[in-house]
């Protein structure tokens, strides 16, 4: 079941926005879609990082870089966060991965289906397990992402014996406070080998090497586990956020560029109409 958009504006800068609705495991879960005034090249979906939303300046700033390249891309918090309905507490990396291949269902329903998936941070582990449920996707691009969801442990290290006996603790992470249960431990302990990125589906790693929330090293990970055709960008002197507007402009640049590669003969044919 989905809900059409409710609200739909254009800016100055010819970027065509629309507030749109879908069900996840009967959650109704808030999206931007956001889609060039002219041509649109392809359909993107992008996940953004742990405890975020889809309004994190890194997610906002390349999707409307994205977009001035010509894509559509379709950002939206995941279950229990931001304006998405459902308990944060109640939801795992299993979860967030049912949330994307909704998300993908949606795009296909009212749109097209997404050719390129996006991932920041835990989101870049998401979708490396989203794309295999995602027949049509055709390049995934990762930025600072962990190799396994059981990664994102170390955040609350501390906590892990008093959830282990309590079966939850309210745990701090940045400047918010959210509840960790058991059961996200035990969700992610089934994460714990690499995620191997879709056989036939390119990937393109984006990694700081000074990330100092995510290790370089995991990004090295997903390489080694990735089949050809696989790229590597350091992004370097940034931070894992993408806080520096170069930064994430960058990022999507890049993206854009190595994404026509891979999207063609479909891409090149609508940029040659």
């Amino acid at each position: 079941m989905f809900l059409v958009s409710i609200s739909i504006k254009t800016n100055k800068e010819s970027i065509m926005s629309k507030t749109i609705y879908f069900f996840s495991n009967n959650l109704k879960l808030e999206g931007k879609l956001e889609e060039p005034t002219g041509q649109c090249l392809g359909y993107v979906l992008f996940a953004h990082c742990f405890t975020c939303g889809k309004d994190i300046a890194a997610a906002s700033r390349i999707a409307s870089a994205l977009v001035a390249n010509g894509f559509a891309v379709l950002r939206f918090d995941f279950t229990g966060l931001g304006s998405s309905e459902g308990s944060f507490s109640e939801t795992n990396f299993s979860s967030n991965v049912e949330d994307l291949v909704a998300a993908a269902d949606y795009l296909r329903t009212h749109y097209q289906a997404p050719v390129l998936l996006i991932g920041h941070s835990l989101g870049g582990a998401a979708v490396l397990l989203a794309a295999k449920k995602i027949t049509e996707v055709k390049a995934i691009a990762t930025i600072g992402a962990p190799a396994s969801a059981h990664h994102v442990k170390h955040h609350f290290s501390a906590d892990l014996s008093k959830i282990e006996s309590d079966g939850e603790a309210h745990v701090t992470l940045g400047p918010r406070s959210f509840t960790i249960k058991k059961q996200f431990l035990q969700d992610i302990d089934r994460y714990q080998e690499t995620i191997k990125s879709d056989a036939g589906k390119a990937l393109l790693i984006m990694h700081s090497p000074i990330d100092k929330v995510v290790s370089i090293k995991e990004a090295e990970k997903i390489y080694k586990a990735a089949q050809h055709p696989k790229s590597f960008i350091s992004l370097d002197k940034a931070d894992h956020l993408l806080s520096n507007k170069r930064d994430s402009q960058y990022a999507a640049e890049v993206i854009a560029a190595w994404a026509s590669r891979y999207l063609a003969p479909s891409l090149e044919d609508k940029r040659a109409e």
